[in-house]
């Protein structure tokens, strides 16, 4: 039997089918396709932006509101206390002009001529100061109870509201100090800077300190029992009280270390007394209880003491 050797030309191929009809059936990708996927592409970026930029809104929306929040809320002061702005001038006027003035200036020149000394030894002259400044806290109760608006009892600025009793007054004390020391040790710095030093140390002060253990218990008395009580019962129990019913706290606190700082007729200390009004007027307004500004002011006054005796 032959055997029939066949070879690559003799096996049957396909003819390849033409260059035209390869063309006619292969995918087309059109121009409507690209600009449909392009469209989409667009409309996916888009979409993702708006959710990210109304996240960013969001998430800045809920931070404004966490911080108004915590600005409404620190403050525990009732702001439904019926008073006219008016009333709350006139009332702090008379009492600077017609008592505070008169008496921390004009009280030492009267008690002299009444003593018929010309010169007054320390120790006298501190126990005067003691007997003044009880005689203007004296006076200063009593107006809080003069009929007319605003018109208030000693006991309402002691007792805190329902919504504070957990924000001890004592540990806001604490706190407070240190926040008050490192406050007016970087605001002394720099009024040193722009002022210029002056001398730490009062020397009146100084030779009061000096002349005694009955002066030293008489100007401690003075100077951190009856000055911080006398000043806090107007400048933060009187004034912040009345102010906060016709405005937000944060303005009432500045307003009202304002005039505690001029009321010191002190220019080169002006800034500092400023500062510690506003520590002690937001103390007052973040327990509710003055007894948090007076212990703070107490134990700043007392170190003051403490500085100048053994200097």
């Amino acid at each position: 039997m032959d055997t029939v050797v066949t070879t690559g030309s003799n096996l049957h191929r396909p003819s390849p089918p033409p260059l035209n009809t390869f063309l006619r059936h292969r995918p087309r990708t059109t121009e409507y396709n690209l600009s449909k996927d392009f469209d989409r592409v667009l409309l996916t970026s888009h979409f993702c932006c708006s959710r990210v930029s109304s996240l960013k809104r969001r998430c800045v929306k809920d931070e404004n509101a966490t911080q108004s929040h915590f600005l409404k809320d620190f403050s525990v002061l009732q702001s439904d206390i019926l008073c006219d702005i008016g009333s709350i001038w006139s009332s702090l006027g008379f009492y600077v002009f017609s008592i505070h003035i008169p008496l921390s200036f004009g009280g030492l020149s009267a008690s002299v001529k009444l003593l018929h000394q010309p010169v007054l030894d320390p120790q006298t002259e501190v126990i005067l100061i003691l007997a003044i400044q009880t005689l203007e806290l004296c006076i200063v109760v009593l107006l809080l109870k003069y009929p007319g608006k605003p018109q208030y009892d000693l006991q309402d600025f002691f007792h805190a509201k329902k919504s504070s009793k957990q924000r001890s007054w004592l540990l806001a004390s604490f706190l407070g100090f240190g926040f008050l020391l490192s406050s007016v040790f970087i605001t002394s710095y720099f009024a040193d800077k722009l002022v210029g030093p002056k001398d730490v140390n009062n020397p009146f002060l100084k030779e009061i300190l000096s002349s005694g253990p009955t002066s030293i218990a008489a100007c401690t008395l003075v100077y951190c029992i009856i000055t911080p009580l006398l000043e806090e019962i107007v400048y933060r129990g009187f004034l912040i009280t009345s102010l906060v019913s016709k405005m937000k706290w944060q303005r009432a606190v500045v307003i009202s270390s304002i005039v505690f700082s001029a009321v010191h007729f002190s220019g080169e200390n002006f800034l500092q007394y400023l500062v510690i009004g506003i520590l002690l007027g937001c103390s007052y307004c973040w327990t509710g209880n003055l007894s948090s500004s007076i212990a703070l002011h107490s134990l700043y006054n007392a170190l003051i003491l403490y500085l100048t005796f053994i200097s």
